[in-house]
């Protein structure tokens, strides 16, 4: 279970404000991604707090909502979308949306923890902690905010495009999304770089 050693010792080092940052939505051929930036208080506790994939879709919910309503906690999100992605690359799209979320937060912050390795020319002071969500409290708390956040996002496309199944698969590769590719070609929230995806959708454009 993640824990907040790696936050205390950065404040024994003199560091006031440190946010746990990760993301949500790498994988998937469709929809956005989301980065999540949280500052947790000294001494925070949340019962139950881990690794948002280790965790079913209510306890993330129940865990969102403990986290978002404690006013001691600082958090934002950033979300870019496929048009960005298709642009710039996941990659690049996902450090954009980490920076974007650190930048929205209503404290200054001193040092980040990044879900994952270290991130060149990150406008912050960081540390890059691989399985972070699984080791830091403020990397599980951003964890569960950016997955939330990507899935609630998910699900109002759903009802746009109800044709895709989204509410089931979140816009990953499954079996029942490749079918509703296959059947309709992409949408705009298909992530035309994306290989079946970008197979797929010279195959409608040129119809």
């Amino acid at each position: 279970m993640p824990d907040d050693l790696l936050e205390r010792a950065l404040r024994a080092r003199g560091m006031k404000s440190i946010a746990g940052i990760d993301e949500a939505g790498r994988g998937p051929l469709a929809g956005p991604v989301v980065a999540a930036a949280v500052v947790l208080p000294k001494a925070w506790r949340c019962d139950g707090l881990d690794d948002s994939k280790k965790l079913g879709a209510a306890r993330r919910e129940r865990l969102y909502e403990r986290i978002t309503a404690d006013t001691r906690v600082r958090w934002a999100f950033a979300v870019v979308d496929a048009d960005e992605i298709d642009r710039v690359n996941i990659l690049r799209a996902t450090h954009m949306a980490m920076a974007r979320a650190v930048e929205a937060l209503s404290v200054r912050v001193d040092h980040c923890l990044i879900d994952g390795l270290p991130v060149r020319g990150f406008g912050w002071e960081h540390d890059g902690v691989v399985k972070g969500d699984g080791k830091s409290l403020s990397i599980a708390a951003a964890s569960i905010i950016a997955k939330v956040t990507r899935d609630r996002l998910m699900l109002e496309f759903a009802r746009e495009f109800p044709q895709y199944g989204f509410e089931r698969h979140m816009g990953y590769g499954t079996k029942l999304h490749l079918e509703a590719l296959r059947v309709h070609g992409p949408c705009r929230l298909h992530r035309r770089s994306f290989q079946p995806v970008a197979q797929l959708a010279l195959s409608f454009d040129g119809a």
